[in-house]
């Protein structure tokens, strides 16, 4: 079921998963992406491992507060927030939801906030996830082809969403798994039902742009922590988990062969693995 909540002073959309009596799991997902992008099957794996997981909408995704007053970032100009604030988001969604501490998954720029959270607030994480994610955006710039995709003007309606969305995911996605391009226009299609704000994902890439490194602070965390991130993924490319691995002491890290800047459903049954074998200790 579907739950709007106040957090952080905003309104904050999220779903759950799974027994509450189980080990809480926060999924927070990347650039523009909302939470539908956490697949309710693969959300419903991580259930069965004994997680309460739940996924929910950034700020300026979805059907959570959008910051339409502070219009599109220039060029070059401030962001209107950082992603110090979508962490203190998951913060104050998790004080919403009884959790005094959880165990924090983020993909891609989700990984980012995770990191963020971490670092804000260390006595609240039981274990990090970073998956397809950076410290920092000059750590691992995307290709050419990559931020050409990610860079696509705006599409006019529904059905140039769907096709959009297909022709960035043959861009960024898995060269060594199947693109199910069914799938990727109907997930689009929903995305663009639910909620459609181009302008929101432009804020939150300038929350990325001017957000600080996190090298430096993460060397500090005492956090069990796992790094996921595929071989040829061309949007942040594998230099991002490597720093990322090696900035956080202990952290683990595992990459797959083929495997761009998606979740590729073959590999799910091994990402709940490895998340379940974290979060066990």
């Amino acid at each position: 079921m579907t739950t709007s909540v106040a957090a952080n002073g905003i309104d904050i959309t999220y779903e759950s998963f799974g027994s509450p009596e189980g080990r809480p799991l926060l999924l927070i997902m990347g650039l523009g992406a909302q939470m539908i992008q956490w697949d309710e099957e693969f959300c419903g794996l991580l259930a069965e491992q004994g997680h309460h997981v739940v996924r929910f909408d950034n700020r300026d995704a979805g059907l959570s507060t959008h910051f339409h007053d502070a219009g599109v970032p220039g060029r070059g100009g401030p962001a209107p927030y950082l992603l110090e604030d979508m962490a203190d988001d998951a913060a104050g969604l998790m004080d919403a939801l009884g959790w005094t501490a959880a165990h924090v998954v983020g993909a891609s720029m989700g990984g980012m906030i995770a990191q963020a959270f971490a670092i804000r607030h260390p006595d609240r994480v039981l274990s990090l996830t970073s998956i397809m994610s950076t410290p920092g955006p000059a750590v691992a710039p995307p290709s050419q082809a990559a931020m050409a995709a990610l860079m696509s003007p705006p599409p006019a309606d529904r059905a140039a969403a769907m096709e959009q969305s297909v022709r960035t995911w043959s861009v960024i996605g898995s060269p060594g798994y199947e693109l199910d391009a069914e799938l990727i226009k109907e997930r689009a299609g929903r995305a663009y039902d639910r909620c459609f704000d181009p302008a929101g994902t432009a804020r939150q890439l300038a929350a990325i742009n001017g957000s600080p490194d996190r090298r430096e602070k993460l060397a500090g965390l005492q956090v069990p922590a796992l790094v996921l991130h595929g071989e040829a993924d061309p949007l942040v490319p594998p230099a991002g988990g490597q720093a990322t691995a090696e900035a956080i002491p202990g952290a683990r890290l595992v990459t797959y062969p083929g495997m761009g800047h998606d979740l590729p459903r073959a590999l799910w049954p091994d990402f709940v693995a490895e998340i379940t074998k974290l979060t066990k200790g």
